[in-house]
């Protein structure tokens, strides 16, 4: 198993090579703005093949709604809204992403699912949430995502931070809700996100291992959500 997760990571390194050398020479900010697009493209072939597995995953969603308003959603790293078609009718959700030329494919895909409610696109990273409040939402969704931030740990932190305590089972409890997939701007194929979950300090955390209908590469995936 290590020789092969070693292998995997060599190969994630031969891959992304390109991307470096256009940030020494100056095109990173061209590959940032194509990248939406290669996204919004791949999105339409991945979801039909993941989404099984997404709509097994987001049925728990109806767990977190608060008794009352409206459930809100945090998605950080939210690419071209690729979820939005499995979140329950009525949901307000605040999209997080560094890349601001995603909301460009961010806005069509609203416009599919209009059985939610949009509050506002921030650009940020899963690193730095300031932008939203402590405690102002129920459900934070990541998904491509834990596999590409720089401080997985961080990103656990501020998720912790910005969700708000709701009744489950007759006890106070905070909730947040990641999907794992390992695919992405910038992704380490072989990070094993599942170890910074584990030590995040989580009451409960609900995870599974699963493998996808997809490359090598990016068949073993995780996939869950943790309870503080």
């Amino acid at each position: 198993m290590t020789l092969f997760m070693n292998a995997c990571a060599f190969l994630v390194k031969v891959l992304t090579l390109p991307l470096h050398i256009a940030e020494v020479i100056g095109l990173f900010s061209f590959y940032k703005r194509v990248f939406p697009l290669i996204v919004y493209k791949m999105s339409i072939s991945y979801n039909e093949k993941m989404k099984d597995n997404k709509r097994e995953l987001f049925r728990n969603l109806e767990k977190f709604h608060p008794t009352k308003g409206s459930l809100r959603i945090l998605e950080v790293g939210c690419g071209s809204g690729a979820n939005f078609e499995h979140y329950p009718t009525g949901c307000r959700i605040t999209c997080t992403d560094p890349n601001p030329h995603f909301q460009k494919y961010l806005k069509k895909c609203m416009t599919k699912n209009d059985h939610l409610v949009y509050d506002s696109f921030i650009v940020a990273s899963g690193e730095n949430l300031k932008a939203v409040e402590d405690n102002s939402v129920d459900v934070v969704v990541c998904t491509l995502v834990l596999c590409s931030v720089e401080d997985t740990p961080k990103v656990l932190q501020e998720a912790k931070r910005v969700l708000r305590p709701v009744s489950l089972d007759h006890k106070k409890v905070y909730t947040c809700m990641f999907v794992r997939y390992y695919f992405g701007d910038g992704c380490e194929a072989t990070r094993a996100t599942w170890k910074h979950l584990e030590a995040a300090g989580f009451s409960d955390l609900k995870l599974r291992h699963i493998q996808a209908n997809l490359l090598f590469l990016l068949k073993p995936q995780i996939a869950g959500y943790p309870v503080k």
